[in-house]
């Protein structure tokens, strides 16, 4: 079993898309995690021009790279988000529109299901992205929360996902649910109760990131564990913990890069992710998926830091054994 390694490109949004794929061909990826968003990929311009979808395989095949997954994440967002300002700076100006809450999020589903069928002529079966979550401001019970209100959050969770799916399923996409803060879904608990709303549906199943993990001081090799029949799609990024009695696991409302943080992303390998305990679940659980490097360091050089990240994925992401180690032992004299 080998494994693709990728590279999200969201992070690189600001490159065009045709220096970012010759930059990544030329450090050795295996292709690319397409963000919707930049030049990367246009999916209005997929579905209205015939030969876009065609173009970009065939940029991408230049350079040497494949594509499993294309990603809509800001968009899928706002689905089911309580909308505010920060939405309008990260979603496409027609769909946030005039800012009414309700329509932003019906054209927020519209563009996720229309990023399935963008997929699905890219001839790419996996959707990864976020769901955002009408209950997530709630999670700290203070005021007492109403477990009547948190029910009603997942019940509109499935009511909005489930003609999203529907969609992706007569495209024949699969979608990949970042677990993440912020979505109706961030740990163990919340996933069992997600999975629950929307009826398991195979259309809908999990993006793996740990990183998001280590701040909640959750095991993902664990988590992979518990639901590996929905992991469909998995990052390869990092976070460090810096927890000395001063800094909280919370965001204390300051910047990734401020040393006030009691966490940070950082490069892969140079923080408290263990990938190869990862990579030994994910082995033993027959997932055959992409390894997608979502880079993201406030303190070091991108590029440098995307092909460092790079070498760190494929000296440890090794296939599993086809055979005991000790076989040979048996019959022995």
């Amino acid at each position: 079993m080998t494994r693709p390694v990728t590279l999200f490109t969201g992070q690189w949004a600001d490159v065009p898309i045709a220096d970012l794929a010759a930059r990544c061909g030329g450090w050795g990826f295996d292709g690319l995690e397409l963000a919707s968003w930049g030049d990367h990929l246009d999916v209005p311009r997929a579905l209205s021009e015939p030969t876009y979808a065609k173009e970009l395989r065939e940029l991408l095949e230049r350079n040497r790279l494949g594509c499993w997954a294309v990603s809509a994440h800001l968009v899928g967002q706002a689905v089911c988000d309580p909308i505010d300002a920060r939405h309008q700076a990260v979603l496409p100006p027609e769909v946030w529109g005039d800012g009414e809450p309700e329509g932003v999020r019906r054209r927020a589903a519209e563009r996720v299901a229309d990023t399935a069928r963008a997929a699905a002529l890219l001839g790419v079966e996996v959707v990864t992205g976020f769901t955002g979550s009408a209950i997530w401001h709630q999670l700290y019970s203070f005021p007492p929360n109403d477990w009547a209100q948190i029910a009603r959050g997942y019940e509109d969770f499935a009511q909005r996902w489930s003609p999203i799916i529907d969609v992706f399923d007569a495209e024949g996409v699969r979608f990949a649910l970042e677990v993440h803060p912020t979505e109706i879904a961030y740990d163990f608990a919340t996933t069992r109760r997600a999975l629950e709303a929307i009826g398991r549906r195979p259309g809908f199943g999990l993006n793996v990131d740990p990183s998001h993990f280590i701040p909640q001081l959750l095991d993902p090799a664990a988590f992979v564990a518990e639901f590996a029949d929905r992991v469909y799609h998995v990052h390869v990024k990092d976070a460090k913990l810096r927890l000395d009695g001063r800094r909280s696991i919370l965001g204390s409302h300051v910047d990734f890069d401020s040393d006030e943080r009691g966490w940070t992303f950082v490069s892969p390998g140079h923080g408290d992710v263990d990938l190869e305990g990862l990579i030994r679940v994910l082995n033993r659980t027959g997932y055959a998926g992409p390894l997608s490097i979502e880079w993201e360091d406030s303190g070091m050089d991108r590029d440098w830091g995307a092909q460092d990240a790079l070498a760190h994925v494929r000296r440890t992401a090794f296939p599993p054994s086809d055979v005991a180690f000790d076989a040979a032992f048996r019959g022995a004299s």
